[in-house]
């Protein structure tokens, strides 16, 4: 069985997104800073519409294309994103955790939703990963995940921003973690972490 990692890209002051975010801004005020680094590299490093990182990054971003097997994600986050109608840079099935299921709307058909409980998507995210790892791209069940003991390991790109508010990603939960790999690069340092159970 694969890990279970947190991927998202953060600001210095631990936000995933600016303040007043939503369907009609995204990445909050200020936020597009968190992902900047992702386009800021030479052409001969571009990977798809999105994703054209700096050299130091290029590690970073072949190690969560080849990596990942499913994705975790929950309903705020798919509603944020517009339900990655438009395809999601790392194409692998990508469970939503939510109480209620969409009924009608566009979204990738890569979304599968996950009704019974953030254990039994895990459980399914899992076995769709096999021995890959299931990336975790949303705060709520990433801290969710760390506080039931789920959570394997926390991946963050640090933008070099302060936000000053917005969607913190790891408030309240305490944890003692250890220091796997730091990546500098342009515009953004990579910080690798194991939790320690």
């Amino acid at each position: 069985m694969g890990k279970v990692m947190v991927e998202l890209s953060i600001s210095l002051d631990g936000y995933i997104a600016g303040p007043n975010d939503g369907p009609d801004n995204p990445l909050g005020d200020g936020g597009e800073a968190l992902f900047a680094w992702m386009g800021a590299g030479p052409e001969r490093n571009r990977v798809d519409p999105w994703l054209c990182p700096p050299d130091a990054s290029v590690p970073v971003i072949d190690e969560w294309m080849a990596d990942a097997g499913a994705m975790i994600s929950g309903r705020r986050t798919f509603d944020i994103a517009g339900g990655w109608k438009d395809g999601h840079p790392v194409d692998v099935p990508n469970l939503v955790v939510t109480h209620d299921a969409p009924t009608s709307g566009e979204w990738s058909p890569r979304v599968e939703f996950a009704t019974d409980g953030l254990v039994r998507a895990l459980e399914r995210a899992q076995a769709i990963a096999g021995d890959r790892t299931v990336s975790v791209c949303a705060a709520n069940v990433a801290r969710q995940l760390l506080e039931l003991g789920l959570l394997d390991e926390i991946n963050l790109s640090v933008a070099p921003v302060l936000l000053g508010g917005g969607a913190r990603l790891l408030d309240g939960i305490p944890a003692t973690l250890q220091q796997v790999r730091v990546i500098p690069s342009d515009g953004v340092s990579h910080l690798r972490y194991r939790v320690v159970r």
